[in-house]
C-alpha cells in the first residue's frame, strides 16, 4: 500500500493499493483514476504518486527475490519452478 493524503485533508492519511491505479494526472490538482472508476483527488503531486508507487513495486520484488534467494539456500541450489 501507498499512503497519501486527501487535498483538504494533510492531517489524514490514508492508504492506498497502488495495483488499482489507472491513471494519475494532474490538472492542476493531482487525480487518481482507479479501475473501478473511482476518481480520488490528492495532495501530492503525480510524481510523488509514481514515485510511491515504484517505491512500493521495488519493495514487493526485493521481498520476492529475497524468499527465493532464502529458499535456494535451503535446498541446496534448487528451486521448485510454478
Amino acid at each position: 500500500m501507498i499512503t497519501l493524503h486527501r487535498l483538504g485533508h494533510k492531517l489524514e492519511l490514508f492508504h492506498l493499493n497502488p495495483d488499482l491505479i489507472v491513471t494519475v494526472e494532474g490538472h492542476p490538482d493531482t487525480v487518481i483514476t482507479l479501475a473501478t472508476g473511482a476518481k480520488i483527488v490528492v495532495a501530492e503531486t503525480p510524481v510523488r504518486v509514481c514515485q510511491a508507487v515504484r517505491a512500493y513495486r521495488v519493495e514487493v520484488l526485493a521481498g520476492a527475490m529475497k524468499r527465493r534467494q532464502e529458499e535456494r539456500d535451503t535446498t541446496g541450489g534448487t528451486v521448485s519452478q510454478l
